[in-house]
C-alpha cells in the first residue's frame, strides 16, 4: 500500500474544511454561470437586441449545458474517484484515471462540436429558438461561435474538479475567474462600442474560455499530489468502469436541466402563442425570454448549491477511503443545514425582489407586459427553492459516498420524471401558467425522496461508527 497524501483531510476541522473547498467551488461554479448570464444582461441592454436577443440567448443556453454535463461527468468523476484513491493510498490508479480523463474529455469535445455544426437548425428549433424569425436569426449567430468554444469550456470544466481533487481548490476557482474576467471586459467592447451584436457576445465567451483552458493545461504540468507521466494518459477501460459511474449524477444534474429546459421552452412557445398578448407578433419572444432570466437566477441559486455539495466531495470522499463514518456524518450534516440556508434566503430574495432583478435584464426598454409576465414567473417558478437546494445537495452527497446508482435513480426521477413531466401535462390544465406550477411541484415530490434516502444514510452511517468504536 502506498503512503497516503492529504492526510490533512481526516484531521482538519470539518467545518474548516468545507470553507477551504467549498468555497472555491462555488465562486468557480458562479464565475462558470456569469459567462451566460453577463452575456444576457449585455444583449438585453442593447436596444438593437433587446428582449429579441435575450430570447435568443435562452435558446442557446441549453446547449452550452449540455457540453458542461459532458464535462462534470468526467472531471466530477474522477474527482471522487482521486479522492478515494489517494485516501486508500492508491497513487497509480489516481495518475492514471487522471490522463485518462484529459484524453477522454478531448474527444468528446471534439464530437460535440461537429455535431452542433452539422445540426444547427434542427437543435436550436428543438429548444424554441424558432419562435418568431428575429429570435432564430439572433440565435443561429451566438450559437455558430459558442460552439467553436466548446472544446476550450468543456476541457475547462472537466479539469476544474480535478485540480480540486489534487489539493488545489484556489487554484481551480482562479483558472474559472481569469476566463470570465476577460468575458466581462470583453462584452461591453465587442456589443457597444464595436457593434457586434450576439456574435460580439459569443466571442467574448470563447475568449474567456481559452484562458481558462490554458490555466488549466499549465497546472496539469505542476500538480502537488498527483504527478503526471506519459504513461498517465491511455484510455483505461478499467479505469473508466470505475470513475465514470461516480460522475453519471453530476452528469444527470446537468443534463436533465437540459431536457427540463426544452420542455419548458416548447411548452412557453406553445401555450404562449395561445395568450391573448403573448400570441402577438410583437410580444411572443417575451415569455421564453423571462423564463431564461428566470432560470438564470435558478442557476446562480444552483452554483452555490452544487459548489458546496461537490466541493465537499475529495473531503468526503478521502474519509470514506479512510474508513472514518464519523467524520462523513459530521460533513453530511452541515451540508444539509448550509443548503436549507442557502435556498430560504434565494427565495426571500425572489419572492421581495423580483422587480429589481429583471431591471438588470432591460425591463426599462420592455413593455409592461415584460415586467407583469416575469414578476409572476419569479414568484411561482422558483417560491420552492429551499427543497431545490437541499434535494441537489443530497443527490452530490450521495455521488461523493460511492452511492452512484441511488444518486442516479434520484437525480432521474427530479429531472426527467417530473422535471419533463410536469411542463409537460399541467399546462394542459392551467395553460401557461401550468409550466410556471411544474417547477415547485418537481421539487416537492423529489422532496419525499430526498427524506428517505436523507434517513437511509444517517443510519447506515450510524451503523458504521458502532462497528468501529
Amino acid at each position: 500500500m502506498e503512503q497516503k497524501t492529504n492526510s490533512y483531510l481526516e484531521t482538519e476541522k470539518p467545518g474548516r474544511l468545507m470553507l477551504q473547498y467549498s468555497l472555491p467551488c462555488i465562486i468557480s461554479l458562479l464565475v462558470a454561470a456569469l459567462y451566460n448570464i453577463v452575456d444576457q444582461i449585455f444583449i438585453a441592454n442593447a436596444s438593437y437586441l433587446g428582449s429579441y436577443g435575450n430570447a435568443a440567448n435562452t435558446a442557446v443556453f441549453p446547449l452550452t449545458v449540455v457540453a458542461l454535463a459532458l464535462a462534470v461527468w468526467i472531471g466530477d468523476g474522477c474527482c471522487a474517484f482521486v479522492s478515494i484513491s489517494l485516501g486508500a493510498g492508491k497513487k497509480d490508479e489516481a495518475h492514471k484515471s487522471i490522463g485518462c480523463s484529459v484524453l477522454l474529455c478531448i474527444v468528446v469535445s471534439l464530437v460535440l462540436t461537429a455535431f452542433y455544426l452539422i445540426f444547427q437548425e434542427p437543435i436550436l428549433g428543438a429548444f424554441g429558438g424558432r419562435v418568431n424569425e428575429q429570435t432564430f436569426a439572433f440565435a443561429k449567430e451566438y450559437f455558430f461561435y459558442i460552439t467553436l468554444g466548446v472544446p476550450f469550456y468543456m476541457f475547462g470544466q472537466c479539469l476544474n474538479p480535478i485540480i480540486r481533487s489534487d489539493g488545489s481548490p484556489r487554484f481551480a476557482m482562479a483558472c474559472t475567474l481569469v476566463g470570465a474576467f476577460a468575458n466581462l471586459i470583453l462584452d461591453p467592447i465587442f456589443i457597444y462600442i464595436f457593434g457586434w451584436g450576439m456574435m460580439g457576445a459569443a466571442v467574448a465567451t470563447v475568449a474567456g474560455q481559452i484562458l481558462t483552458a490554458l490555466a488549466s493545461i499549465w497546472y496539469l504540468c505542476h500538480m502537488k499530489a498527483v504527478k503526471l507521466t506519459r504513461a498517465s494518459f491511455g484510455f483505461y477501460g478499467d479505469l473508466m468502469k470505475k470513475f465514470l459511474p461516480l460522475g453519471v449524477t453530476s452528469f444527470l444534474s446537468q443534463i436533465s436541466l437540459v431536457a427540463s429546459m426544452a420542455a419548458v421552452n416548447n411548452m412557453v412557445a406553445k401555450y404562449g402563442a395561445l395568450d391573448p398578448v403573448f400570441g402577438l407578433e410583437e410580444y411572443s419572444q417575451i415569455p421564453l425570454a423571462v423564463i431564461g432570466i428566470v432560470m438564470k437566477f435558478f442557476q446562480i441559486v444552483i452554483s452555490i448549491s452544487v459548489g458546496l455539495a461537490a466541493g465537499n466531495i475529495p473531503v468526503m470522499g478521502y474519509n470514506v477511503g479512510a474508513q472514518r463514518a464519523d467524520r462523513v456524518k459530521e460533513l453530511f450534516k452541515l451540508l444539509l443545514i448550509l443548503e436549507l440556508i442557502t435556498g430560504f434566503v434565494a427565495t426571500l430574495i425572489v419572492e421581495f425582489f423580483p422587480g429589481a432583478i429583471l431591471a438588470l435584464f432591460g425591463a426599462a426598454n420592455e413593455s409592461s407586459y415584460y415586467m407583469e409576465f416575469g414578476v409572476r414567473c419569479f414568484r411561482v417558478y422558483l417560491c420552492l427553492m429551499t427543497l431545490a437546494t437541499l434535494n441537489k445537495g443530497t443527490f452530490i452527497s450521495l455521488q461523493a459516498l460511492g452511492k452512484a446508482f441511488q444518486s442516479t435513480v434520484l437525480s432521474l426521477v427530479r429531472e426527467i420524471v417530473f422535471g419533463v413531466g410536469l411542463p409537460i401535462l399541467l399546462p394542459m390544465a392551467f395553460g401557461l401558467s401550468g409550466v410556471l406550477y411544474s417547477f415547485p411541484a418537481a421539487d416537492a415530490l423529489t422532496f419525499l425522496l430526498a427524506i428517505y434516502m436523507i434517513t437511509r444514510t444517517f443510519r447506515e452511517l450510524n451503523e458504521a461508527m458502532q462497528k468501529t468504536a
